[in-house]
């Protein structure tokens, strides 16, 4: 006992010096998106240690009752006043007792929204705010902003209409038939949620400008264009006769805020076309940004580019860490982006200097027609990447001869070997890192006490193959293209098992029930309500084989103003071998450990396993992760994400594997790690998908009563 209570003494001693570093900042709470206020993913809890982890154990178990085929859970839930808040497959906002899972209350909020079964997309968790007795839950379902009460459930009627906020509208623009989904929660400053939004990968795509909302009212108090009006900096990065038309450049990945300061840190993501960008020649400010915004009034204080003119969808994909670092000797307070590419860049939070130098490195160029790449793309020294930066011949599947043999007659007409091939028009390209990482949505966990990092990476080969858009004499096709291509590719044979083929789809639909599947959505599939009723209707005579009229034709093409790319990329296609196995040689799955201090890592370890493999005597191979991992003050670092089905402990200094244990289904979210009435807790949502069996469920470890 006397032990126990001189590591605890020991832990509080050093958070005391962690806090005092940063100001003041409690990482026992875990209130908001990545844990503690500062996103940091880290616990300052220890019951749980490197000694005890074996023993964990289930205290609990949360089903939510309403996983679908394909359906997901990417929720980090958060606790607060004794209730944990997430929510479901279909998105269901919910608060169960954290120490026991009891549901409190569920919130359907599609019985405010009205469309039964709507497709929603997906969430990654809830907003809390409070004044006094007034406390409410903030959160997104599809193209709504919505406020609940946190006690009871109940929609908060004097926000926005009725509890809700149309994300649609004030857009500075004039449409609102746009696909938008809120899947990140905003973050909360004073009295206003800052949030950014999902959009269309298509030339139909909103922009996407950062908005703040006021918490008491619904209110949209500011906005930041991040494809800019005329006049604005940034605006000379763009085509001008174009500019108008082009969407995207939007947050989907959520944001951080330093609350003393008063900054929010906002990563965007590419504009549209994603990859084509003959309408927006130039860099393209504010897309691939890191944005640094005065949280009251959202004016810029600094930005980075870190990609310039994008042509490869390279996001950033995760809210940034603030962090506090010691270099040359001089304490930094410092904000770092991990990023799709695997590499993480780092600045000083105030003026956006970087800690390191980032040099603007000759690139290869494009001969795609009427498209003009950024000669340079800026490269930081340090830290170094947390996973390889190029695919080369020798990297190819060699597991097997069979399998390499495949791999090789996949890639006898295809460019490899640089992270920076653009798309071509001959020859498919092997992009790699891949379009889901390097770095994905789950974010990076960081330790204020060594000042250490931790990221999970995906490294798996992706192929770009892409073809003239040359077919718009017929108007089903063309919208076959703009709305369907890129997840389903030109040939309509998707990427089983994750994106479903669509030969032979009139066997298993009617007219009328395609057409309700494209607006209602399912799955990961989007909702198309934004399509107008016309343009649906010849895409779903053209998705079952029926002949388009000359009359509907020359109607449709007298409506449409908007614009089409020249070339179009022919599906979401990892390289895989026939059996599904990834093209690369192992690991697939990676998770490293960086001294931010020196820029360094410290180690790096396989995640997660594929047990047939195994069974044939390979060792780990990784798999594809989705999800952040969390460092503790016990020693540890938790984390899901793998599609094996498992949650895992690690030594946090050594990377060694310490616990693992068996999930219903895939826990592709965050975890969450609090303490309730003297117990830790460590909380993984189960939702699969993703290719693997889909879950319904909140799984909650802990230590045994004794």
């Amino acid at each position: 006992m006397k032990n126990y209570f001189y590591s605890i003494s020991l832990v509080l001693l050093i958070l005391a010096g962690c806090q005092e570093k940063t100001g003041d900042i409690d990482y026992t709470d875990w209130s908001h998106y990545g844990g503690p206020e500062d996103g940091a993913r880290y616990s300052s809890l220890s019951q749980i240690n490197t000694k005890n982890v074996a023993q964990l154990q289930v205290a609990w178990t949360y089903e939510t009752g309403d996983a679908t085929e394909r359906s997901q859970i990417q929720c980090q839930p958060i606790v607060v006043n004794g209730l944990l808040y997430g929510s479901t497959p279909k998105l269901n906002v919910f608060a169960v007792e954290a120490a026991t899972g009891r549901e409190v209350w569920r919130f359907d909020p599609f019985q405010v929204l009205g469309g039964e079964n709507s497709w929603a997309g997906t969430n990654r968790g809830v907003s809390y705010w409070e004044d006094g007795a007034d406390k409410r839950i903030l959160f997104g379902a599809g193209n709504w902003l919505m406020a609940v009460d946190a006690l009871t459930g109940e929609p908060i009627a004097d926000f926005g209409e009725g509890g809700k906020v149309d994300l649609r509208k004030g857009l500075d623009t004039d449409r609102e038939d746009f696909l938008i989904v809120a899947n990140a929660p905003g973050v909360v400053y004073k009295d206003l949620l800052i949030i950014g939004m999902r959009l269309s990968e298509g030339l139909d795509a909103a922009p996407g400008h950062i908005r703040a909302y006021n918490i008491r009212t619904g209110k949209r108090e500011w906005i930041f264009h991040t494809i800019p009006k005329e006049g604005e900096v940034g605006y000379e990065t763009w085509d001008p006769t174009t500019i108008s038309q082009i969407g995207g450049a939007n947050n989907w990945a959520g944001m951080t805020v330093d609350q003393n300061r008063g900054i929010v840190y906002v990563p965007t993501g590419s504009a549209t076309y994603d990859f084509w960008g003959g309408y927006r020649a130039g860099d393209n400010l504010y897309a691939n940004s890191l944005l640094a915004l005065n949280a009251e009034t959202g004016e810029r204080i600094w930005h980075f580019q870190a990609v310039h003119h994008d042509v490869w969808d390279r996001d950033f994909p995760a809210n940034p860490n603030l962090i506090r670092i010691q270099k040359d000797g001089k304490w930094i307070d410092a904000v770092a982006q991990i990023s799709k590419q695997g590499m993480t860049y780092v600045f000083d939070r105030a003026t956006g200097e970087p800690v390191w130098p980032i040099e603007e490195t000759p690139v290869t160029q494009s001969t795609l027609p009427g498209e003009v790449t950024s000669p340079t793309q800026p490269m930081p020294t340090l830290p170094e990447p947390f996973m390889k930066m190029a695919f080369q011949e020798s990297d190819l599947l060699s597991l097997k001869p069979e399998w390499k043999t495949d791999i090789q007659a996949q890639l006898a007409n295809a460019l490899l070997g640089d992270t920076w091939l653009p798309p071509n028009a001959e020859k498919s390209i092997v992009l790699f890192p891949g379009m889901d990482g390097g770095g994905e949505w789950g974010g990076a966990s960081f330790d204020p006490t060594t000042q250490t990092m931790y990221i999970n990476a995906n490294q798996i080969p992706w192929l770009i193959t892409m073809s003239p858009n040359v077919n718009f004499e017929n108007v089903g096709q063309a919208n076959y293209t703009t709305y369907c291509g890129n997840c389903h590719g030109l040939e309509r044979k998707g990427n089983p098992p994750a994106i479903p083929s669509l030969i032979g789809i009139a066997a298993k639909y009617s007219p009328d029930s395609l057409d309700y599947l494209l607006r209602k959505g399912r799955g990961a599939m989007p909702a198309f309500d934004h399509i107008s009723k016309e343009n649906r209707a010849v895409l779903v005579d053209f998705l079952l084989g029926k002949e388009e009229s000359e009359t509907d034709k020359k109607e449709l093409e007298s409506k449409s103003s908007q614009l089409n790319p020249r070339y179009v990329m022919n599906g979401y296609k990892k390289l895989v071998t026939k059996e599904g196995l990834y093209g690369s040689n192992p690991p697939w799955g990676l998770l490293t450990a960086i001294d931010m201090n020196t820029g360094k890592k410290k180690w790096q370890v396989t995640l997660g396993e594929i047990d047939s493999l195994s069974a044939q005597g390979f060792a780990p191979t990784g798999t594809e992760n989705y999800g952040g991992p969390v460092a503790t003050a016990g020693g540890l670092l938790f984390i899901a994400a793998t599609k094996d089905e498992k949650i895992r402990a690690f030594d946090k200094e050594t990377g060694a594997l310490l616990w693992e244990a068996k999930l219903p289904a895939s826990g592709h979210a965050t975890p969450a790690v609090y303490e309730m009435n003297g117990k830790q807790f460590l909380v993984i949502a189960c939702g699969g998908g993703k290719g693997t069996k889909s879950g319904d469920s909140y799984v909650a470890f802990a230590l045994p009563d004794n």
